[in-house]
């Protein structure tokens, strides 16, 4: 019980940050992120959600405001539903051009299996490994039998887009399944007597030079196994055909006509046109990559493997999802893939270099996680942004380790026989193709570089806590902490501010002031956890974290009006200097320049007190932390 109230606590506070529920047009999750598109971003507090307990980072990318939790998405996901938030089914598209509405599109009917989909790429390279060892595994029916369960999914691939894109469409999920059976069915049942009557599939047949049509008009017959886009046109094809019957057709014989017609029309059309068009396109895909490394293999896997971790950054890592399961049903394996290994790996080895040699301790809690989970599982989020990005250098030095490592594992055409999340488990999916020796010298390379850079040439560290020490607050004898108005101007209860975020208490206890100067300092002594233009976050060395936050909505000045004299992991005392604002440009530009003093986590103590009333000076008692 406990486990899932942290995950209810975490969606709540991530609900309340975005504007509540019923700001979210609709919501989905890839491997570590929740992807919402909200009905009104201005209703959104960036801030508290990127101050959330659980919460990684926040990306707005492709039209989405992405939630970055890391591997224990699916559990905050689950939260956010059992509020009564839409899930992605096409009801919520992004809004924007067409590249984020294609992302969208990607996003939703990818994600819903990808795990499954990794899972079975990860057994079929384990098995790729026990092969080497004992080669006469190969021959029983034990390895039959686990290769089946690898390989049945991604030959019967066709079948699980068809349910997450009927989905996506607002089509008829066992429709599109009967959909996409056919299409299968055409690869895999013997239906059609061949020249010497005996019976053929659909596609042998039409290999074999059988007559081969619909209705008199000439059928190309693809392969369908494992394919990726016809299914998907078909579906959407499917979706448009079901929405003009349901307007044309009675009610009382809608239930069944629906579906004959639409089968009855949609997969000859998807055999007739969409399908051989399809095919064409994926099999110009595949083929544009193999040219692509086929000029300089070295080049184009330097260049991935170096920006795949920006890719990453901004949650476009999922679109390639149909390329790589498109280049595989074509080529049998993916040289793209094989040159992430060497990109995902330096990131973990730059984070471990970090846990070595950080003196932060709360760095170091997270930097040990994070390395094995991009190690292990391949998943770099955590990595990213609660270690590498944050201190920049690091995330650079794995950026070169990646170039340098996918450019030699590109030189041997490297790749994988599956679709994996790229790992150090996951390795053995290279095995079989390409030169495994030259990918095992990139992946190794790519980790020395990375590792070596940041642990020889460092980062700006952030600075260590001082454990024992003291807030820099006037703490009593009593176990009283008193923290400081942070600018001169008049007290209003929370209560009061015209914000629900704030009013509510959602965030914690606190006050404001309607200031009366530009000059705003730290209310107590620590470390600055969190530096934007309007807001600075502080945390003490005892484990007190407080919000400064000067303005309502001044987050849309981008800074205008602002002058911090502070930057992020700088240490202040109670009473320093944090910026220097220009109430004029606030008012000016409409905004509410209400600075709010909050206590976002009291530590060790029990309660919050304002104990300021009327006008106060900065750097005069504000709040007291009692307990």
């Amino acid at each position: 019980m406990a486990t899932s109230s942290k995950y209810e606590v975490i969606a709540e506070d991530v609900l309340r940050g975005i504007g509540g529920k019923e700001n979210v047009r609709s919501v989905a999750h890839c491997a570590t992120r929740l992807r919402f598109v909200l009905n009104d971003r201005s209703k959104v507090d960036k801030e508290a959600v990127e101050a959330t307990r659980g919460v990684i980072a926040v990306v707005e990318s492709g039209g989405q405001f992405q939630v970055v939790i890391g591997n224990t998405v699916s559990e905050v996901y689950k939260a956010v539903i059992a509020h009564g938030v839409d899930e992605r089914d096409g009801g919520g598209t992004t809004t924007g051009g067409f590249l984020p509405r294609a992302m969208d599109v990607v996003t939703s009917i990818f994600t819903p299996f990808l795990w499954t989909l990794a899972a079975v790429g990860l057994l079929k390279a384990l098995l790729a490994v026990v092969v080497k060892i004992s080669p006469e595994f190969q021959g029983t029916s034990t390895y039959a039998i686990w290769f089946t369960t690898a390989d049945a999914l991604f030959q019967f691939l066709p079948i699980l887009l068809a349910v997450t894109a009927a989905k996506r469409f607002k089509a008829n999920q066992f429709t599109a399944i009967a959909i996409a059976g056919a299409l299968v069915y055409s690869a895999t049942i013997a239906v059609i007597p061949g020249k010497d009557g005996t019976p053929l599939t659909l596609q042998a047949f039409d290999q074999a030079g059988g007559d081969l049509t619909f209705l008199g008009i000439p059928v190309v017959m693809g392969n369908y196994l494992s394919s990726v886009i016809p299914v998907i046109l078909a579906v959407f094809f499917q979706s448009h055909v079901e929405r003009l019957l349901e307007r044309v057709i009675p009610a009382v014989v809608r239930n069944f006509t629906v579906p004959l017609i639409t089968l009855a029309v949609v997969v000859p059309v998807a055999f007739l046109a969409i399908g051989p068009v399809a095919n064409r396109a994926g099999d110009a895909v595949a083929s544009g990559i193999q040219d692509l490394w086929g000029v300089a293999p070295w080049a184009a896997g330097g260049v991935f493997g170096g920006l795949w971790q920006t890719i990453v950054i901004f949650g476009l890592h999922w679109a390639f999802a149909p390329f790589l399961t498109q280049e595989l049903a074509t080529s049998g394996h993916s040289i793209l893939l094989g040159t992430v290994f060497p990109a995902v790996l330096a990131q973990g080895a730059a984070t471990f270099a970090v846990f070595l040699r950080t003196r932060n301790k709360d760095l170091k809690a997270v930097a040990g996680p994070a390395s094995i989970s991009a190690f292990v599982a391949g998943v770099t989020e955590p990595a990213i942004y609660g270690v590498t990005l944050r201190l920049k250098r690091p995330f650079v030095f794995a950026a070169i380790g990646g170039g340098v490592g996918g450019a030699i594992a590109a030189a041997g055409n490297s790749g994988t026989d599956g679709f994996v999340l790229p790992g150090a488990i996951t390795l053995a999916s290279t095995m079989g193709v390409g030169n495994f020796s030259l990918q095992l010298i990139g992946c190794g390379i790519a980790v020395a570089l990375a590792f070596g850079l940041t642990l020889v040439l460092g980062f700006k560290d952030l600075p260590e806590t001082a454990g024992a020490g003291t807030d820099s607050a006037d703490t009593s004898d009593d176990g009283v902490a008193t923290l400081a108005a942070p600018v001169a101007g008049k007290v209003v209860p929370l209560s009061e501010v015209p914000d629900k975020v704030f009013s509510s208490g959602a965030m914690g206890s606190g006050l404001a002031v309607i200031p009366s100067e530009g000059k705003v300092y730290a209310p107590i002594g620590g470390t600055l956890v969190s530096v934007m233009p309007h807001a600075f976050g502080i945390r003490s060395d005892s484990g007190v974290e407080v919000l400064v936050h000067i303005g309502l909505n001044t987050v849309e000045l981008k800074g205008r009006g602002f002058t911090p004299a502070v930057t992020q992991g700088q240490r202040v005392e109670a009473g320093d200097l944090l910026t220097d604002v220009d109430l004029k440009v606030i008012t000016d530009a409409g905004y509410d320049p209400m600075t709010v003093l909050i206590v976002t986590d009291p530590g060790s103590h029990s309660a919050v007190v304002p104990t300021a009333t009327g006008d106060v000076q900065p750097r005069h008692a504000a709040l007291d932390l009692i307990g």
